[in-house]
């Protein structure tokens, strides 16, 4: 078997030598934002050969995340990504972005997420070479290559600091006066200063605030009882906001944070509409209190933690079931919400039962008679549904868990689910949150 490999090396490599001055590697766009689609196009190369692109980047940490396929070339000597299927490496089949999708950190566990959304963009490496190449070796130089730059921030877009009382976060502003529809943007149980979303909503024409809530600047290292006077002037901040319309904000958010965009909606008159994303329809864990109101959560049920082969954390059965009549009083009153509310579910969610969760909230809103809540469910994507161009991540290190966590789904399936509801967010927000702007286009 070594031997067999040495020779067909060796044999590959001496083609390459014979190719590698008319292999020609085509990539459009060169710079793009990273929800945006990439055409990969290879010619030039030997005709029925096996070939290996691989895609890498290291984030702001110097980690890098790299991925690989192999390729057979046609007749004529091609390779085009979205209509030649991928005979093996990290995903098979007919898959245009799949370089993309399946980026993975060299060191295990690792997450890829952009933190500084602003200056500068993922740099991806793309490389061609000419056999099958599992990790390249010194003597394997590729025979053609691209960098291609994916940012987070459309030119002219904005980015504040926001210190206003107690709220902090970080405000995206889209190019011109305004006024634009305004989101509240809000990630869950890892805490601090999350941007990513916020910066391609306000590529997308929307003003965003990046919400901090705990485990950021002044804010509580931990995440205790949940103030929703705290939320609330975030909302009222960011109707006031000269830029942004004042008809009313959305909210969308995911994991725990999406627990709190549901109280939002179910309290606060300014939200005018809700996506909730992977959550939960009652309080868990965390007390809620609102003035005179207080909402004591649904205790978690640490002794159903599981552990998984590869060694990490599973929390699908750590909430309890909403339904029991002893949490009836933790039920989140969704049928009082001003406006729509959307859910965003992942069926192979392997962090919340959120399929179960999204299925309660609407029946609940069925029986008081609330027309306007919607659910999505995507076969196959887990619990990160994120933009499009964030890699599928099955499980990563978490700050306040001594193990990895379990987030589920499957690679092709949750990447496609990316793309769907990114566009059905957006167009949710667009016809639900008003603006005096869009309505006269």
């Amino acid at each position: 078997m070594i031997c067999t490999y040495i020779c067909c090396r060796i044999t590959s490599l001496a083609m390459y030598n014979d190719f590698s001055d008319m292999v020609i590697l085509l990539v459009s766009p060169e710079i793009s934002l990273v929800d945006e689609p990439v055409k990969i196009q290879a010619s030039g190369l030997p005709p029925e050969k096996v070939i290996t692109l691989r895609a890498w980047l290291k984030d702001e940490k110097g980690q890098i995340f790299q991925s690989r396929a192999f390729y057979k070339t046609d007749m004529e000597g091609n390779v085009d990504l979205e209509t030649s299927p991928a005979t093996g490496g990290d995903f098979h089949g007919v898959c245009p972005m799949g370089l993309f999708w399946s980026l993975k950190p060299v060191v295990p566990f690792l997450r890829l997420m952009k933190r500084d959304v602003m200056g500068s963009p993922f740099s991806l490496h793309l490389e061609l070479y000419t056999l099958l190449v599992l990790t390249p070796l010194p003597e394997d130089s590729p025979a053609a290559t691209k960098v291609i730059e994916r940012w987070y921030t459309a030119p002219g877009v904005q980015r504040t600091l926001i210190r206003e009382g107690r709220v902090r976060g970080a405000l995206f502003l889209p190019p011109g006066e305004g006024p634009f529809p305004g989101v509240i943007d809000m990630f869950g149980g890892v805490g601090g200063l999350i941007e990513f979303r916020s910066s391609l909503l306000a590529s997308r024409g929307f003003a965003s605030l990046a919400l901090a809530y705990f485990a950021y600047d002044d804010l509580p290292s931990f995440l205790g009882e949940m103030d929703l006077k705290y939320f609330e002037e975030a909302a009222q901040f960011l109707c006031a906001h000269p830029k942004v319309s004042s008809d009313g904000i959305g909210v969308v958010a995911i994991c725990k944070g999406a627990e709190i965009a549901l109280a939002m909606a179910s309290y606060l008159p300014q939200v005018a509409a809700t996506v909730c994303i992977n959550g939960t329809n009652a309080v868990n864990g965390n007390s809620l209190i609102y003035g005179d109101l207080a909402l004591s959560g649904i205790p978690y049920k640490a002794e159903r933690l599981l552990i998984t082969d590869f060694g990490s954390l599973s929390l699908l059965n750590f909430l309890d079931d909403s339904g029991k009549p002893e949490h009836q009083d933790s039920i989140l009153p969704l049928e009082k919400a001003r406006g729509p509310i959307l859910f965003l579910v992942g069926d192979k969610d392997e962090n919340y039962n959120s399929l179960f969760f999204a299925r309660e909230a609407n029946a609940r809103a069925v029986k008081y008679g609330k027309k306007d809540v919607y659910l999505r469910c995507y076969p196959g994507a887990g619990h990160l549904l994120e933009p499009p161009g964030s890699p599928f991540c099955s499980v990563s290190q978490s700050t306040f868990f001594p193990l990895p966590l379990t987030w589920g789904g499957e690679l092709v399936a949750h990447c496609r689910a990316q793309e769907t509801s990114w566009k059905e967010l957006q167009e949710f927000l667009r016809k639900n949150v008003r603006c005096s702007r869009w309505n006269k286009l």
